[in-house]
C-alpha cells in the first residue's frame, strides 16, 4: 500500500516535467517562428545549422532539428544517462514539432534588429531554460563540447564558445554577416536567460566570513536576518594565528544588510561571496524578524 502510495506522487511528478520540457519546446519554436527567422536572424548550435540547412535545401526545420540532434542525444545517453536522454528526445521531438506547427504563425517583430535579437533571445532563452531546468535538452551541442572537453586540453565553456563561432560563420554564409552578428548576439541573450530561469530570479549566495568576532556576528546575523549560519576553526597560514570560519547562505535580496552586518560587527573581517546553484535541506528557510 505504502509502495503504491509514494510511486502516485512519482508518476505524477514525471508527467509535470515532461509537461514543462514541452511546453518549454514548444515556447522555444514560437520565438524562432514568431521573431528571428522571419527576420532573417539565427540561433546557435544545432538549431542554427538547421535553420541554415532548411534555408539552403528547402527542407522543413522541424525535420532537421530532428535529424541532426541524433548523433548528439545518443551522447548524452552515453555521457549523462537514460533519464537525460529520454527527456532531451521528447524536447526535441517537441521542438521540431512546434516549429513545423508555429510555421505560419503571425511575426511579433518587423525590422527593428535590436529589437528582435533581444525578444527572440528572451523568448528562446526561456523555453530552453524550462527544459533543462526539468531534465531535458532541446540542442546536442553541449553534450559535444562535454565530451571533447575530455579529450582535448580545453574546458567545455571554451568548446560550446569555438562550436557556435563555427556555427555562426556557417550562418553568415546565409544571413550575411549582420545576420550572423544579430544570431551571435541572440544567442547570447539565450543563454543569459538560461541561466536565470534554471536558478530562478531569486537565487543564493554563500558567504564565507572569518572574524575575530564569531558569536557576536552569528548572532547578529540570526536577530536581523532571521538566517543561522556556522562556524569551524581556522588558522592564518603566516601567523598560524586562530580564526572562526562563518558560513551562512542568504538570498540575493539580503546581500547588501548582509554585508552591513559584517561592516558594523567587524571592519577588518576577511568576506568570500559565491553564488549558489541550488539549496536543499537544513535550516535555509529563514524564521521572521519581526
Amino acid at each position: 500500500m505504502n509502495t503504491v502510495i509514494k510511486q502516485k506522487p512519482k508518476k505524477q511528478k514525471m508527467i509535470l516535467r515532461v509537461l514543462m520540457v514541452i511546453i518549454g519546446a514548444f515556447i522555444a519554436a514560437y520565438g524562432l517562428e514568431a521573431v528571428l527567422i522571419p527576420n532573417r536572424v539565427s540561433d546557435g548550435g544545432v538549431t542554427g545549422l538547421s535553420i541554415v540547412g532548411s534555408k539552403l535545401f528547402g527542407l522543413p526545420l522541424g525535420l532537421l532539428i530532428a535529424v541532426l540532434n541524433i548523433p548528439f542525444v545518443w551522447l548524452g545517453y552515453k555521457q549523462i544517462g537514460k533519464s537525460f536522454a529520454i527527456y532531451s528526445v521528447i524536447g526535441i521531438a517537441s521542438l521540431a514539432a512546434g516549429t513545423l506547427l508555429l510555421h505560419h504563425v503571425p511575426v511579433i517583430i518587423h525590422g527593428d534588429t535590436l529589437l528582435v535579437t533581444v525578444v527572440g533571445g528572451i523568448i528562446i532563452g526561456f523555453g530552453m531554460g524550462l527544459a533543462l531546468r526539468n531534465g531535458g535538452a532541446l540542442d546536442g551541442i553541449d553534450m559535444l563540447a562535454v565530451l571533447l572537453s575530455r579529450k582535448l586540453p580545453f574546458g567545455t565553456s571554451d568548446l560550446i564558445l569555438f562550436l557556435n563561432m563555427f556555427v555562426f560563420i556557417v550562418v553568415s554564409t546565409v544571413f550575411g554577416l549582420q545576420g550572423a552578428i544579430l544570431s551571435a548576439l541572440a544567442y547570447y541573450i539565450a543563454a543569459k536567460v538560461i541561466h536565470v530561469v534554471e536558478e530562478g530570479l531569486s537565487g543564493s549566495k554563500t558567504f564565507k566570513i572569518i572574524t575575530t568576532q564569531p558569536e557576536l556576528m552569528v548572532e547578529t546575523i540570526r536577530d536581523r536576518l532571521g538566517r543561522s549560519a556556522t562556524y569551524k576553526d581556522a588558522y592564518g597560514g603566516y601567523s598560524n594565528e586562530q580564526f572562526k570560519e562563518i558560513t551562512c547562505v542568504i538570498n540575493r535580496l539580503e546581500e547588501n544588510k548582509m554585508k552591513e552586518i559584517i561592516r558594523e560587527t567587524d571592519e577588518n573581517a576577511f568576506v568570500i561571496v559565491y553564488d549558489v546553484a541550488e539549496v536543499k535541506g537544513g535550516n535555509f528557510k529563514k524564521r521572521d524578524i519581526h
